[in-house]
């Protein structure tokens, strides 16, 4: 697949390199990355948006409510850095991976606490909004501020979705694919 937009070239401006720089920490820049550096200020934009620090969530939660929602959105672009990044160290398996690509909150590989992360997910995709009775689910475990910042995590990976989808952009030659519907034999 050819991406839409082509990709911003070095050198970039001191700012854009800096940023790369401290993302990247010394792997080749994203194409996503390099794409928005085409113009500096959508590029700088996207990043002071970005919910990968140490907020009020586990690292096992968040990358649950990423790898949900692009899978949703059928962004393997994003799904893929995320595997390949995050997933051993967030603790998530083969079974898990697949599961939040092709299964869902019923499947028996999560926890009631990772259910309701996978339900808040498949709501908001389906309806954009939480109603009453899953806000109660999610209050049993999580504090308002971080039932803000689960909301704000899904609808940024919908449109890093909507980015990665629409410029077309090719899978990154170290990231995961999706994984197949049923396990190989």
């Amino acid at each position: 697949m050819t991406a839409r937009i082509a990709p911003a070239s070095p050198p970039f401006p001191a700012d854009v390199q800096t940023a790369l720089d401290n993302i990247m920490r010394g792997k080749p820049p994203l194409a996503l990355f390099t794409t928005l550096a085409r113009d500096p200020r959508l590029f700088h934009k996207f990043f002071s948006a970005g919910l990968l620090d140490r907020g009020h969530l586990s690292l096992r939660a968040r990358e649950i409510v990423i790898h949900r929602t692009t899978a949703l959105c059928r962004s393997e672009y994003e799904f893929g850095v995320h595997v390949a990044v995050f997933a051993t160290r967030a603790g998530l398996d083969d079974v898990q991976l697949r599961s939040v690509v092709h299964g869902g909150p019923a499947d028996t590989c999560w926890t009631d606490d990772e259910r309701s992360l996978l339900l808040l997910c498949d709501a908001l995709h389906a309806d954009c909004t939480i109603d009453d009775a899953l806000w109660q689910r999610l209050e049993h475990t999580f504090s308002h501020d971080a039932i803000l910042e689960l909301v704000m995590l899904a609808g940024f990976y919908r449109t890093v979705s909507y980015l990665t989808n629409a410029l077309r952009l090719p899978l990154e030659p170290d990231a995961a694919r999706f994984p197949p519907a049923q396990p190989v034999a």
